[in-house]
């Protein structure tokens, strides 16, 4: 199997962040603006200390008294200094390959896109980097970007576009799966026929699972997080639908844990991580550290957050989990879809880790699972 990816500098580039005051921001101080409009990224006192440190600058000049009346159309930037990204992976397998589109295997503890502590350290790189590369050798490929998104410490495959075409047709794919789940009927073949992606995760759950079979059905929305800018999702009544189909595969009675295939059908952020977690069986071994039973966060959203803030003013990172956390055993297996292109139904398979195999997988020849895996993405990247 193929893999790319060039290992990571000790330190990110920084970010820069534009700002145009508009006609409401007009006659407000420097402080006052930033303050106030990004709240969630620092505290009054850490802006201070941004400003103080020349990290914001107004029309191109430099900034360094807090109480500067801003203008109507003046541009702001603010420069968030380089800092070091924690530990992750950096290679990439490639599953399927065509001039456009390409599979990935993603490995856990990875992020897909820019955000939080991750700005570099991310697939979206990884990718810009080999098609860089690749241009530069005579190649015409287009920047490739993911069209769907997996969880840091989810495994499995992630596909990605290389042209506009795909990437507007596969994030159509999706969405329809996802727009569709209100009007699911778990017993109308014609609708299922009619679903463009098949998404099909394994899963390792706590517990004994008695059901051999399980569909969930349970909506999923927001809730305002510590650490979370944009809020953190979870099981709500008054949330978007969502549907996951869970089959038990295995049952450990040992170890208390249940190997389950999840199917999804819509796609909403941690789907999988908190409808198995409603139903009372959050991920594990390690465990999910952010998700109890019930599909809600396992720590008290009325905490409040370190105040304290680091070198360049923002708040340090919160002590509770977030997100990005990982710890659980959730990988993409399989995927079918359209070729955005030619209409062909593109099928890939990708290896599991051996703590998602059931035993019988566990207990056969090695080159024969080996030979199955490749024969089945060979057959589909040729």
């Amino acid at each position: 199997m193929v893999s790319f990816g060039e290992p990571w500098p000790e330190f990110n580039d920084g970010i820069y962040y534009r700002d145009l005051v508009r006609a409401s921001g007009s006659g407000a101080t420097l402080i006052e603006f930033y303050s106030r409009k990004y709240e969630s990224s620092a505290p009054l006192h850490g802006w201070l200390q941004r400003i103080h440190n020349k990290q914001i600058t107004i029309d191109g000049c430099l900034a360094t008294d807090p109480n500067t009346i801003l203008r109507e159309g003046a541009e702001l930037v603010y420069h968030r200094l380089p800092w070091k990204e924690p530990d992750a992976p950096y290679l990439l397998e490639i599953l399927y390959e065509d001039n456009d589109v390409i599979a990935l295997n993603k490995p856990s503890g990875l992020q897909v896109l820019p955000g939080g502590l991750f700005q570099q350290r991310t697939v979206l790189t990884q990718l810009q980097l080999r098609a860089g590369n690749l241009t530069t050798s005579g190649c015409q490929e287009a920047h490739p970007v993911p069209v769907h998104r997996l969880g840091r410490g989810t495994s499995g495959i992630l596909l990605c576009a290389k042209t506009k075409l795909a990437k507007s047709r596969l994030a159509a794919f999706f969405a329809d799966g996802t727009s569709n789940v209100g009007i699911y009927r778990r017993n109308d073949p014609q609708q299922k026929a009619g679903r463009s992606i098949t998404k099909i995760y394994r899963a390792l759950v706590s517990g004994i699972i008695i059901e051999d079979e399980i569909i969930i059905e349970q909506p999923i929305g927001l809730v305002r997080y510590p650490g979370v800018a944009k809020g953190l999702y979870v099981a709500s009544p008054s949330g978007k639908p969502a549907l996951s189909k869970v089959v038990v595969l295995e049952r450990d009675m040992l170890r208390k844990s249940t190997l389950v295939q999840v199917e999804i059908q819509s796609g909403r952020p941690h789907q999988i991580r908190i409808h198995v977690s409603f139903i009372g069986h959050p991920l594990c071994l390690a465990g999910d550290p952010l998700y109890g039973t019930g599909g809600q966060p396992k720590c008290s959203n009325h905490e409040v957050v370190n105040q304290s803030f680091a070198e360049d003013g923002g708040y340090e990172r919160p002590g509770k989990p977030v997100p990005g956390d990982c710890g659980y055993h959730l990988h993409a297996h399989r995927l079918v879809f359209p070729h955005p292109v030619t209409n062909e139904i593109i099928k890939i398979t990708s290896p599991l880790p051996s703590i998602l195999l059931t035993t019988e997988e566990s207990n056969a020849p090695l080159p024969s699972i080996l030979l199955r895996t490749e024969e089945s993405n060979a057959k589909h990247a040729s």
